[in-house]
C-alpha cells in the first residue's frame, strides 16, 4: 500500500493530451469529470491546486490551426487565446460544484527561490484559505522557457515543493511508466513502483509526448526527483480515469508510484 494517510494539500497536474483531443479543442468528457472529482475531493476537506497545461493546445484549436505553431510568437499568441478558453471553462464547471477558482501564471525567475519564491507560497496559502482551488500555468505568452525546452510536469513537482504539499499527482495519456514504448511494444509491462531514480529509468522514460503537448515520460521523471527529494510523494496515472484519484487517496497502488527516499 501506498503511504498516504493524513493527505491533505494535493498538487494535481493535467496535460494536454487529457484535456485536449488531437483537433486541440477541448476533450469535454476528461474536462467534466476531472472538475468533477476534483470538486468531491476538495468536499472532502482536501486542499486543491491544479496545474494545467493546454494553454497553447486549445489556443491552437479555437484558431482552426491543424497543427500547433512551430515559431515562438506564434505558440504565444496561441497561449493567450487559450488561457482564456481554459478558465471560462474551468470556471464554469468548477462553480457548478459551488467552488471559486483563482489563476496563477508564473514564470521561471518567480520561482527560482528567494522572496518571489515567498510570495508565490503566501498567495497559495491565501488562496486556500479563502477555499479557493488555485489554477496554474507557466506564463507562456511572456515566458519561453516552457514552450523550448519542458514542460508544467517540472513547474507542477516545483509548486508542489513551495506550497509544501503532501501529494503529487501527474495525470497522463497512459496508466503510469513502462518499462518500454507500449505503443511500439504490446508485451510492455507497467512499472508499478519506482523506488530509486537512476540511468536505466530516464532511459527507458526517454522520448516527447503528444504534438499538442511538450512534455513526455522524462520530464515526468524529474518531476518526481524534485518531489520525491522534498519529501513529497508522486503518482503518474491515467488522466482518462480520474476517478483513480480516489484510489490514490485510499492508499492503493495505481498507476507509477514514487515513494519518498528516507535513505
Amino acid at each position: 500500500m501506498a503511504n498516504t494517510k493524513n493527505i491533505q494539500r494535493i498538487v494535481v497536474k493535467v496535460g494536454t493530451s487529457t484535456l485536449a483531443h488531437p483537433t486541440g479543442m477541448l476533450n469535454i468528457r476528461h474536462v467534466e469529470h476531472l472538475v468533477k472529482v476534483l470538486s468531491d475531493l476538495k468536499n472532502a476537506g482536501k486542499e486543491i491546486i491544479l496545474v494545467s497545461s493546454g494553454s497553447i493546445g486549445v489556443g491552437s484549436g479555437k484558431l482552426g490551426l491543424k497543427q500547433r505553431p512551430a515559431d515562438i510568437p506564434s505558440k504565444q499568441a496561441c497561449a493567450a487565446i487559450g488561457q482564456c478558453e481554459l478558465m471560462y471553462v474551468y470556471d464554469k464547471l468548477f462553480g457548478e460544484y459551488n467552488h471559486i477558482v483563482s489563476q496563477l501564471l508564473l514564470t521561471k525567475y518567480i520561482i527560482d527561490g528567494g522572496r518571489r519564491e515567498v510570495n508565490v507560497l503566501n498567495t497559495l496559502n491565501a488562496l486556500l484559505q479563502y477555499n479557493a482551488i488555485p489554477i496554474i500555468n507557466e506564463n507562456d505568452t511572456v515566458s519561453t522557457e516552457e514552450i523550448e525546452f519542458g514542460d508544467n510536469d517540472t513547474l507542477s513537482a516545483i509548486v508542489a515543493k513551495i506550497a509544501k504539499a503532501d501529494l503529487l499527482v501527474l495525470l497522463t495519456d497512459i496508466d503510469g511508466l513502462y518499462d518500454k514504448n507500449p505503443a511500439k511494444y504490446p508485451e510492455a509491462q507497467l512499472i508499478k513502483q519506482v523506488d530509486i531514480i537512476d540511468d536505466h529509468i530516464r532511459e527507458i522514460a526517454g522520448g516527447r509526448g503528444s504534438s499538442l503537448g511538450t512534455g513526455g515520460m522524462i520530464t515526468k521523471i524529474h518531476a518526481a526527483e524534485i518531489a520525491t527529494e522534498a519529501g513529497i510523494p508522486m503518482f503518474i496515472i491515467n488522466g482518462e480515469k480520474p476517478d483513480l484519484l480516489y484510489q490514490v487517496i485510499e492508499g492503493q497502488k495505481v498507476g507509477t508510484y514514487f515513494p519518498v527516499n528516507h535513505q
